[in-house]
């Protein structure tokens, strides 16, 4: 890219950016530092572009690929959603492993998020009571009642389990 070509995209970008970023906010309805990821992105791909576009429009260039980019965004994040590890693959084999497992997952599905947060970090993860705190913004006595809490009610719906979740 020429030096006046370099001059004309930063004279752009400082001229655009900010319209652009009102753009991607509406358009993607996400938090200000997602909008801007994706003018980011979008800027890049104006850039490699640059002496083509310059001088048709790269306004309306550049808002298209805000647009593409924020729809590209949201179908991967559907496609995602959409993609659910409720339970294993199916096993030919029989495992009373398994079904405890299942058990489990189900029974810390239908615990409260903060709670369920707390046991995936303390005993999934092994964090400390500190660490977790620390990650959930939060204090340690929080940590330890959570889980507490959280045990029990996955005990008591288990019945059987308690020598199991000590």
């Amino acid at each position: 890219m020429t030096d006046e070509d370099e001059k004309a995209f930063d004279e752009f970008v400082a001229a655009r950016s900010t319209a652009l970023l009102h753009t991607a906010v509406l358009v993607c309805g996400a938090s200000r530092q997602d909008a801007e990821d994706l003018v980011q992105n979008a800027l890049e791909k104006v850039y490699r572009h640059w002496r083509r576009i310059r001088h048709d429009n790269p306004e309306s260039y550049a808002r298209k690929v805000v647009v593409n980019v924020a729809i590209n965004l949201y179908r991967r994040r559907r496609v995602i959603e959409e993609i659910t590890f409720a339970r294993p693959p199916d096993t030919l084999v029989h495992s009373p492993d398994l079904e405890l497992r299942d058990a489990l997952l189900g029974e810390l599905r239908r615990l409260p998020v903060r709670m369920r947060a707390v046991l995936v970090l303390r005993y999934w993860e092994d964090l400390s009571e500190a660490e977790t705190a620390m990650l959930m913004g939060c204090s340690v006595g929080t940590v330890k009642s959570q889980a507490a809490r959280g045990l029990a009610r996955i005990r008591e719906r288990m019945g059987t389990l308690e020598g199991v979740l000590g």
